[in-house]
């Protein structure tokens, strides 16, 4: 299984509002400490905030933040908001039919319960567990911004 890039950058940008919390962070400094396109980043961020994880404000002194305490915010919850198609393989999807061996494959079964697990895991973690080590997090992006 692989998130896409956009679901994996929204993750890692939540990481970093939940470190410099309760600090706002525009766009260009979130691209800047994780080296990636601005462009991408702002997509990223309108998603976020279409999903209830992060708010904005325009203007001098606006930004990014969080929506809500880093303890309340699931990352199961961060993963299917941005990746709300996602599938293993396509007999996951009731509307595709290009599997022939639909409805008489264990495989799904087994794919199925391996997917359960792994958001039973993302389900039980939540984003301040995940950027518990702030002062090292803090270091490894200022580390990374500088080194271009």
């Amino acid at each position: 299984m692989e998130l896409n890039l956009h679901t994996d950058l929204a993750l890692r940008a939540l990481m970093l509002l939940a470190v410099v919390d309760p600090e706002v962070l525009s766009a260009a400094q979130i691209a800047e400490r994780h080296r990636v396109s601005h462009t991408h980043v702002q997509k990223v961020v309108q998603a976020l905030r279409r999903e209830g994880f992060v708010t904005t404000r325009r203007g001098p002194g606006g930004g990014v933040r969080l929506a809500r305490p880093a303890s309340e915010i699931r990352l199961g919850d961060v993963v299917r908001a941005m990746e709300p198609h996602l599938r293993l393989v396509v007999c996951f999807d009731p509307n595709d039919e290009t599997c022939v061996l639909a409805g008489s494959c264990a495989l799904t079964g087994a794919l199925m319960r391996a997917s359960a697990a792994f958001f039973s895991v993302l389900d039980a973690t939540t984003l301040a567990d995940v950027a518990r080590s702030k002062q090292h997090l803090i270091d490894r992006l200022s580390r990374a911004a500088t080194a271009k």
